[in-house]
Order: structure tokens, then sequence, then C-alpha cells
């Protein structure tokens, strides 16, 4: 079967399974994010404490980040998958009747992360090493545009929809939630593997650190990984949103949810773009511009006081951070082994997950001393500053030419990688 179109993806059995499994996840998490951090912050009336939240998400993913990559690799992803999605989905259903019966607390609340967090430690690495066994040959990078397009879907409409939710009833949103997850669940089930995994090595001390070792050896994934890591934990200006919504923009619940969904309508607006044209030319240069915009994009955010400016500022990071998304995930998906990539992508999702949680603890703390608005500028700025200072560290992710077919380990743990291979470097200017 030919595959020359996005639809021609999605018609794509396998592909369109795991496809509305990972979107309709996405939508509860997106969901929960608004719902949660709002009912924090009014029953706090702190920024510290939004900072913890995302700190309190991390942590699970920092201590099983190795068991959760062998585990990916190791067992029956979908499994995994629907073992996750079902704890998820109880939390929601636990946090829904918290509210029924006004018995939520704070302490609550955040027992209730430390469980998301952990079940999102392990899904996310199996969802990673799925989708290259679901796509259909050739067009990974197309695929993972399209995947991108449903995650930012439903990162448009679940938090407008959990922030009117929220305004009718702060139960309402956690509901919803459950009902997404558990059919995530059921949907999970359905995804057929066109090309399973080789056979299982045997679980060894040794093994759980393969991708760690794998990353560390490889410098085009390491400075890929890395340069998110710092670029987004100085640019998580998301964590201030309910402050933003609040204090400076003067909205409720239902600006918050706007707020929350503008990344995501520059993000899908642009994946419809990189699913119908894909970045042949200078990918390692476009990926440190999509990082610099970003953080131009933060600035601008930082310092608008209506929010149709917010909204444009808050759409054009989504854009930047999906063009930076879209190029790591195929620069790691295709430089790694199958039988590696669980526990390579537990190391990314470790990576992407402290610069998301942790930067929106570094954005919390540095709010609370220095006030919201100073928190997002430096934040921005810092963003800008990583990207120029990646591109002289990395000069080989610099040089990286093509994304369509993987590079051979081998010449990715060299400076110069051959001429030869499809992913070819232009040489450092």
């Amino acid at each position: 079967m030919e595959f020359d179109s996005p639809r021609d993806i999605l018609r794509h059995r396998p592909f369109q399974f795991f496809f509305v499994t990972r979107s309709f996840s996405r939508f509860a998490t997106q969901i929960s994010t608004v719902a949660i951090g709002w009912q924090i912050y009014d029953l706090t009336g702190s920024a510290l404490y939004l900072g913890l939240a995302g700190l309190t998400q991390f942590l699970p993913t920092a201590i099983l980040v190795f068991v959760a990559g062998h585990v990916a690799d190791r067992y029956d992803r979908r499994r995994v998958l629907q073992v996750c999605q079902s704890a998820e989905g109880l939390v929601a259903i636990g946090l829904a009747l918290g509210n029924v019966f006004d018995i939520l607390t704070v302490p609550g609340i955040f027992a209730a992360l430390v469980v998301l967090g952990t079940a999102t430690a392990f899904e996310s690495p199996a969802t990673a090493a799925i989708l290259p066994a679901v796509a259909p040959p050739g067009r990974l990078q197309q695929a993972t545009a399209l995947s991108t397009a449903g995650n930012q879907l439903a990162t448009i409409v679940g938090p407008a929809l959990g922030g009117f939710a929220y305004a009718a009833s702060p139960g309402v949103p956690y509901a919803i939630m459950t009902v997404l997850w558990l059919f995530a669940s059921v949907m999970t089930r359905a995804i057929h593997l066109e090309r399973p995994p080789a056979p299982k090595e045997m679980p060894t001390f040794s093994a759980l650190f393969g991708g760690v070792r794998f990353v560390r050896d490889n410098p085009i994934i390491l400075g890929v990984i890395s340069l998110d890591l710092f670029a987004v934990l100085f640019g998580g200006a998301t964590a201030l949103l309910p402050i933003y919504a609040r204090d400076i923009l003067q909205t409720g619940p239902w600006g918050l949810g706007l707020l929350r969904a503008g990344p995501a309508v520059g993000a899908l607006a642009m994946t419809v773009v990189l699913a119908h044209l894909s970045i042949n030319r200078r990918a390692g240069l476009r990926m440190f511009q999509a990082v610099i915009a970003f953080g131009v994009a933060t600035i601008v955010f930082a310092f608008s006081e209506t929010i149709w400016l917010s909204l444009l500022a808050l759409a054009a990071m989504g854009a930047a951070d999906t063009v930076s998304v879209v190029i790591r995930f195929s620069l790691v998906q295709l430089s790694t082994p199958d039988e590696m990539r669980g526990r390579v992508g537990a190391v990314n999702y470790l990576f992407v997950n402290a610069s998301n949680q942790l930067g929106e603890f570094e954005s919390g703390v540095v709010a609370e001393f220095l006030g919201a608005v100073p928190s997002a500028v430096l934040g921005g700025v810092g963003t800008i500053l990583i990207a120029l200072a990646w591109m002289r560290l990395f000069p080989t992710l610099r040089a990286v030419e093509r994304l369509d077919e993987p590079m051979p380990s081998s010449s990715l743990a060299s400076s110069a990688p051959p001429a030869d291979v499809a992913m070819r470097a232009r040489p450092p200017a």
C-alpha cells in the first residue's frame, strides 16, 4: 500500500488505534493540568505550590526512569499502557469523589499527582517505543507529526473544556478524565504491532542502564535530549498561567483554559505543515532556530497584559516547540535499535519531563520571590542563551542535514558523520 498523504497514514489500522488511544490519554492529561492547577492555586493562593506540583510529578520519573525503560523493552508495551491508563482513570475517580463529597485537600491532590507521575513514568517510554512499530515503513517523520497533531488537538480542546467544566463544578473535569483514560485503556488492546520487538534480554543491573550508556556514547542524541532539558527548564512559563489568568489578565477558569490551549493551537498548525512538508534540509539548524524562537515568544508573553497578545505568543511557543519535538523524536527513534527504544525513551522522557516539570518548579520559585513577569522574562532569555551555547557545544548536531533514514550508531559516536549515510551533515559554519 502506498502512503502518499497524511490521510493514507491515518487509514493505516495499527497507527489508527495508536493515534486514538494516545490522543484520548493526552486529552485527559490536559484537562487535569487546568483542573488541578486552578484548584491548587484556589486553595493556596501560592505560586510556590504550583511549582511544587510540577516537582511532585517529576520525582517518580526520576526514581523509576530506568525500571520504566526496561519494563517497556521486556514486556508487552500495549499491556504496560493499559495498566498505566487504568491507574490514571482510578485516580481521576478519586479526585471526582473528593470534590463531590467536599473532602479533597491539598495533600490529597499532591498524593494524586504522585500516582499520576508514576503512571506517566511507565506510560511515556512504552508509547514512544510503540510508534515506530505502527508507523508505515519510511513514514516515521510524518507519523510523528500526525501523532503530535492528535496530541495538540487534545491540548487545544482539553484545557478549554477543563476550564469550563471546572467553572460548572470542580468534580466535572475529573469525571471526564475518568471516561477518557478508561476508554484509552480499552483502545490500547486493539493496537496491532506489525513489527514486534526482538526477543527480550534477561533483566540485569547492567541492562537497566543500557539507555544511559547509549545516549552518553552518541553525541547527537545527547545533544538533542540535553538541549530540550535545559532550554525548557528555563522556559517553563506555562506553570505561571493560573497567575497570569487571574491576577494579570483578570480572567477566570475559562481564561486559564484558553491560555492552556494557546500553545496547542500553534502546535497543531505546525504539525499540519510538517505532515505535508518534511524537513529535508538543515534539520539540526532548524531545531536550534525553533528553540530560539520559543525563547523570543516566551519574552513576548511575559510582558503581555492583553489576552489576545498572550494567546498569540503562546501559539508561537507551541509552533516552535513542535518543530523541535519532531526533529528530536525522529533523531532519537531512527538512531536507536528497537530492543533499546524503551530504555532510551525512558532517558529521553526523564530529560523532557525534567525540563517541563522542574521548569515549572523553577518558574514557581522565582515567581514567588521576584514576581511572575520577571520569572517569565528570565526564562525566555535563558532559553535563547542555552540554544546559542549548544550550537557551539554540539557542532555535529547543528550539522545534521536530513531525517529520512537512521544514522548508524558508529557514526553517531564520532564527531564527523560519514557523507554516505542518508542523514547527511553539513560542515559546521
